[in-house]
């Protein structure tokens, strides 16, 4: 039973599920998350599969470091770094250029990629603790109102995916805001935790 596991215990489970190519459902600072490693095609392909999503559109990644950051984009312009250091981490999302060994299927096809280091330290860990960045999406099918209970999140997903650790803070229940840096003005893409002029700020 996961409620006589230490959360320590809780974790160790998920990397091993990461590691072993699964796909793993946490809590974050915002919402609930779907993860799989960023790099593990087949894997990737399960996380849409078990939300009905699109494949054309991007999954937001996970970090714990700048060195995970590094894995997945490039070309970082100076505001990007600048919003990085004063809102992660935090809810912030950040679109910037992909790295090319990144899988299309983490970015849609495009040449941008959707990244954020969460306030939340189940993500942390389970991004430092596997060695590299994961999906971040969220814990629900496609389309559909977020999933703000861990009962819910269970009874939609517990039969389609390997690992759901139930340790840790409650998501807030508001999804990150995302900006694009990629031209080195941001960009508002979605308002969410932070309002674009808290941002700009």
């Amino acid at each position: 039973m996961a409620s006589s596991m230490s959360c320590q215990d809780e974790i160790g489970q998920g990397v091993a599920c990461l590691k072993a190519g699964g796909v793993v459902v946490f809590p974050t600072d915002t919402l609930y998350g779907v993860g799989a490693d960023v790099f593990n095609v087949p894997a990737l392909r399960r996380v849409f599969d078990l939300k009905g999503r699109p494949l054309g559109l991007a999954l937001p990644v996970l970090v714990s470091d700048w060195e995970q950051v590094g894995s997945v984009a490039q070309d970082i312009p100076e505001i990007g770094r600048r919003l990085a250091d004063r809102f992660w981490p935090g809810p912030l999302t950040l679109v910037l250029s992909r790295s090319s060994r990144l899988p299309d299927l983490v970015t849609g096809g495009r040449d941008t990629v959707a990244v954020r280091m969460p306030d939340h330290p189940i993500p942390l860990a389970l991004a430092r603790e596997f060695g590299g960045p994961i999906t971040g999406t969220s814990a629900n099918i496609s389309g559909e109102a977020d999933l703000l209970a861990i009962e819910a999140v269970e009874a939609q997903f517990s039969h389609g995916v390997d690992y759901i650790i139930r340790c840790g803070p409650s998501p807030a229940g508001i999804p990150s805001t995302v900006v694009d840096v990629t031209t080195g003005t941001p960009r508002l893409v979605r308002e969410g935790a932070l309002t674009f002029e808290t941002v700009l700020g």
